[in-house]
């Protein structure tokens, strides 16, 4: 898996590195916990070990991973408190969107939502969590374009690292994609009627609804989260 070259596109070798273990961190591709070979990234990306080490330093400043001198550096676990901080800023400004979205709500628009929701539906229907998950990011992104206020997804993005890893890890709880497509359904059906009380009640239900679903998944997987042992061995690599 080669990196673009200085010369190949705007972005440096650190910054595509950085997007490169993001990615797989986000994924749970990197597990929280687990170690990262900064020698082993290098060979596999085709790259120096500088911007590996720059990229790690930048994702230890978005609180993804953590440094430990003359020790490694490994993903950081999910910490339930930077969930719920995340949680506050996406609610805040996800719901003051909608008000704004519900006053200029129109068929064009409910359709655009609605084909995303046909979409989810297709990849409920094929058991595919990770193309899900693009969906519903798209979905919530495309509710704040729709109400003018699509700049605000960088926010909610920058600050969601913790949670949108708690959000993947309980993406395997039963019936989770059935019951996130039917509040996604409820949500969009709400916006369409115009009733701005019912449409904001559904909205806030369902991004509350990841701190249910963390106490299952603490459960099945408490190795996830910074409650967990203090630091596993094992390595991650790049799928």
């Amino acid at each position: 898996m080669g990196v673009r070259s200085r010369n190949q596109g705007t972005s440096t070798s650190r910054d595509v590195v950085a997007a490169e273990l993001r990615r797989g961190i986000l994924d749970l591709a990197f597990e929280p916990g687990s170690s990262l070979a900064e020698n082993e990234i290098a060979t596999e990306l085709g790259v120096s070990r500088t911007p590996v080490r720059e990229a790690v330093i930048l994702l230890a400043q978005e609180g993804l991973v953590e440094i430990y001198p003359q020790v490694g550096t490994f993903v950081s676990r999910i910490d339930p408190a930077a969930v719920a901080d995340a949680q506050f800023i996406r609610e805040a400004l996800e719901l003051a969107s909608l008000r704004d979205l519900v006053e200029t709500i129109d068929e064009s628009k409910v359709r655009r939502l609605r084909s995303i929701l046909d979409r989810q539906k297709t990849a409920v229907a094929a058991k595919d969590a990770d193309q899900f998950f693009e969906l519903d990011e798209e979905l919530h992104r495309t509710m704040l374009e729709l109400a003018g206020h699509g700049a605000a997804w960088a926010t909610v993005s920058s600050a969601k690292g913790h949670l949108n890893r708690a959000r993947r890890a309980c993406l395997p709880v039963a019936d989770t994609l059935e019951r996130m497509l039917e509040q996604h359904s409820d949500i969009v059906e709400k916006l369409a009627s115009t009733d701005p009380g019912s449409a904001e009640a559904a909205l806030q239900m369902h991004l509350r609804q990841v701190f249910r679903d963390i106490d299952v998944v603490k459960a099945r997987v408490p190795q996830y989260f910074a409650t967990g042992p203090s630091r596993p061995t094992r390595r991650a690599r790049l799928s």
